[in-house]
């Protein structure tokens, strides 16, 4: 069965009644696949000098933070109901301080790389993995600061598939 022509106005979640449905990827060969996402997590100096000296009462919240990152980009299908589990064959996380990108400071910054050989992509393991860490971080910090803001999460490059390569545009904040 071949896979319909996605244009714009086009959704593969739905058929041609409209109706919700799992896409059928049996018949898409196997390739390698890989997706980078990132997310920023905006928190106050103070906090951020609990992680950087490591005082944060929790312990090490970077390396829980990026266990919590694995365990969540392993669990995407139970939490997204129309992904498709995959067998992921990497997974890196790496957090650390960055600016900001509205330029308001330095924060935190989550970069998840996830890999798999299969019919259909990694991108939301990916982004539910640093949705995951940020969240953790979140969890860990909120005694410090419970103004922290998380965000922008995004897709920045995809590879393999159908639809081959992706990179996000320099400057995008859209899409």
């Amino acid at each position: 069965m071949a896979a319909p022509e996605l244009t714009p106005l086009h959704l593969s979640h739905l058929n041609s009644r409209g109706e919700v449905h799992m896409v059928d990827v049996a018949a898409k060969p196997d390739t390698v696949r890989q997706a980078v996402a990132e997310g920023f997590l905006a928190l106050a100096p103070e906090a951020l000098a609990l992680v950087r000296e490591g005082r944060a009462g929790k312990g090490d919240v970077l390396a829980v933070a990026r266990v919590a990152a694995i365990q969540g980009a392993k669990r995407t299908a139970e939490l997204i109901p129309l992904c498709h589990p995959l067998p992921l064959s990497s997974l890196q996380v790496a957090i650390a301080e960055a600016p900001l990108p509205d330029g308001s400071g330095v924060g935190l910054r989550c970069e998840v790389t996830a890999g798999t050989t299969g019919p259909t992509g990694v991108e939301m393991e990916a982004l539910t993995a640093v949705q995951v860490g940020l969240l953790t971080l979140y969890d860990m910090l909120k005694s410090a600061d419970r103004a922290m803001t998380i965000g922008p999460v995004r897709l920045l490059r995809k590879s393999g598939g159908r639809g081959g390569d992706w990179v996000r545009p320099e400057g995008c904040s859209d899409g």
